[in-house]
C-alpha cells in the first residue's frame, strides 16, 4: 500500500522547511552579532570618524558667515566691496573673547603664513568706531581695516576666507600629499620647501620594508632550526623567542641605547675583536631603528613561519635527494614554496606592524629617520591639528589595505583561487 502526500501535507512541508531555515538563519545571526556589533564599535566607527575629521572644515564658516555671505559672486581676482569689509568687522567683534577665534586663526594659519597673528591684531582693535562715535561706513571700515595692517588689501587674503566657504574640505588630505587647491579651486602641486608628506611616507614604507627583509632573513633560518629540534627543546626554543613579549617595548628601546652607544656593549666588543678601529655610529641614525625594529618583530615573523613549517613533510625534500637533486635545490624547489603562506603572513604582519611604529625611530632615529607615526603625534599632541592627523592616519590606513588587498589577490593567485 503506497501513502499520497496530498497538497495540504506539502503546504505543511514547504511551511515547515521554511520555518526550520527562518530558524537557523536567525541562530546565525544572533552568534554572529556580537563579533558584528564589536567590529562596529571598534574599528569601523572610529575609521568613519577618522574619515570625517580629516574633511571637516567647521572653523571660517561657523566664526565668519556673515564675510562668507557677502563674497558669495567675488570674482576673486580683484579687493571685494566694502561690504566684505563691514561684514568681517562684524564677525570679528562677534567673536572677540570666545574660542572660535582662535579656532579661525590657526585654520587660516594653513592656508597663510602669518594669518593667525593678522587675526588675533584685528580683533584686538574690535570694535571699530568713529571718531566722534557715529556709525561707520562701509568705507571707513575697509579704511580702518587696512590701517590695522594692510594684509587687508591684498587679494591672497580674500582668497583664503572664500575658499573656505564649506563644512567639509578635501584641504588636509591634499595636503597630506603636497598638494593645494589654488585659487580657481584646482588641485596642484604645493610649493617646493613647504610641505614634504610623500616623502616621508616614502621613507616609512621604506624603512618597514627593510625590517621585514631583515626579518625574514633571521627569522627563516631560525624557524627551520627549530622544526629540526625534537618537541621539548622546540617549545624551550619558543618560550625563549617569547620571552621578549614579557618586556616592555620601552624597555627594549633603552637597553638597545646602552648597547649601542658610543661606549656600548656592541661597540667595544667590535673593538676588541679587531673589527673596527674607532667606535661606529649606531645610535640616532637609521642603523639604530633598523636593528631595534628587526629585534622587537623578529617573533612575528618567527611565530608564522614555525607554524607552517612544522606542517610541511620532510619526506618530500628526502625524495627529491634520493632521486638525485641537490640537497641545495631540493630545499629551494620543494621545501620553501611549501612555505610560502608562512612567508606570506609573517611578512605581511611585520610589515603592518612596522609602519605604524612611533616610539622606535623617535628614541633610536634621527630628524631624517622618523615615520608618518611620529607626524601624526606631532600634529595631534602639540599643534592640536587633529584634521591633518586624522588626514595622515587616514592615508597610512588606506595604503595599509591596498597592500593587504594585493597581498590577498596575489596569494590567491599562488594558490590557485584568483
Amino acid at each position: 500500500m503506497t501513502a499520497t502526500i496530498t497538497d495540504h501535507d506539502a503546504h505543511a512541508i514547504r511551511r515547515a522547511m521554511r520555518t526550520g531555515e527562518r530558524q537557523r538563519k536567525w541562530r546565525a545571526f544572533f552568534l554572529v552579532a556580537p563579533l558584528a556589533l564589536f567590529l562596529l564599535i571598534i574599528f569601523v566607527i572610529p575609521i568613519g570618524s577618522l574619515f570625517q575629521r580629516a574633511v571637516e572644515n567647521p572653523e571660517v564658516i561657523a566664526t565668519l558667515p556673515k564675510t562668507l555671505a557677502s563674497l558669495k559672486g567675488w570674482d576673486g581676482k580683484t579687493i571685494p566691496a566694502d561690504a566684505a569689509y563691514a561684514a568681517l568687522a562684524a564677525d570679528l567683534t562677534h567673536s572677540k573673547g570666545s574660542s572660535a577665534a582662535g579656532g579661525l586663526a590657526r585654520r587660516l594659519n594653513y592656508e597663510i603664513p602669518g594669518y593667525r597673528s593678522l587675526v588675533f591684531k584685528t580683533i584686538r582693535h574690535m570694535p571699530l568706531t568713529a571718531p566722534d562715535g557715529k556709525a561707520l561706513t562701509d568705507a571707513e571700515i575697509r579704511d580702518q581695516l587696512v590701517a590695522i595692517d594692510k594684509s587687508w588689501s591684498q587679494v591672497p587674503f580674500w582668497q583664503a576666507i572664500a575658499s573656505n566657504d564649506t563644512a567639509y574640505s578635501p584641504y588636509y588630505l591634499l595636503a597630506s600629499l603636497d598638494l593645494k587647491q589654488n585659487a580657481q579651486g584646482q588641485v596642484v602641486r604645493a610649493p617646493a620647501g613647504t610641505s614634504a608628506f610623500l616623502d616621508i611616507f616614502g621613507r616609512t614604507f621604506l624603512i618597514s620594508a627593510i625590517v621585514t627583509v631583515l626579518t625574514l632573513i633571521l627569522g627563516f633560518p631560525l624557524a627551520y632550526w627549530i622544526t629540526s629540534l625534537s618537541k621539548r627543546r622546540a617549545n624551550l626554543a619558543i618560550i625563549c623567542i617569547l620571552i621578549p613579549f614579557w618586556t616592555s617595548v620601552l624597555v627594549r628601546i633603552a637597553a638597545w641605547i646602552v648597547l649601542l652607544q658610543r661606549e656600548g656593549l656592541v661597540n667595544k666588543a667590535l673593538m676588541n675583536m679587531g673589527i673596527t678601529d674607532a667606535p661606529l655610529a649606531l645610535l640616532f641614525n637609521r642603523v639604530g631603528v633598523y636593528i631595534a625594529m628587526t629585534h622587537i618583530l623578529l617573533p612575528f615573523m618567527i611565530l608564522p613561519l614555525y607554524s607552517v613549517m612544522q606542517s610541511v613533510p620532510n619526506t618530500y625534500q628526502r625524495a627529491a635527494i634520493s632521486l638525485g637533486s641537490h640537497p641545495f635545490a631540493a630545499f629551494w624547489r620543494v621545501y620553501v614554496p611549501q612555505t610560502y603562506p608562512g612567508i606570506g603572513a609573517g611578512t605581511l604582519l611585520v610589515f603592518i606592524i612596522a609602519i605604524g611604529y612611533y616610539i622606535t625611530p623617535a628614541l633610536l632615529g634621527g630628524a631624517s629617520d622618523q615615520m608618518i607615526s611620529y607626524y601624526v603625534a606631532y600634529f595631534t599632541n602639540q599643534t592640536i591639528n587633529w584634521g591633518m592627523a586624522s588626514a595622515l592616519g587616514f592615508l597610512l590606513l588606506l595604503g595599509t589595505l591596498l597592500l593587504y588587498s594585493l597581498y590577498r589577490r596575489l596569494s590567491g593567485r599562488e594558490l590557485g583561487l584568483g
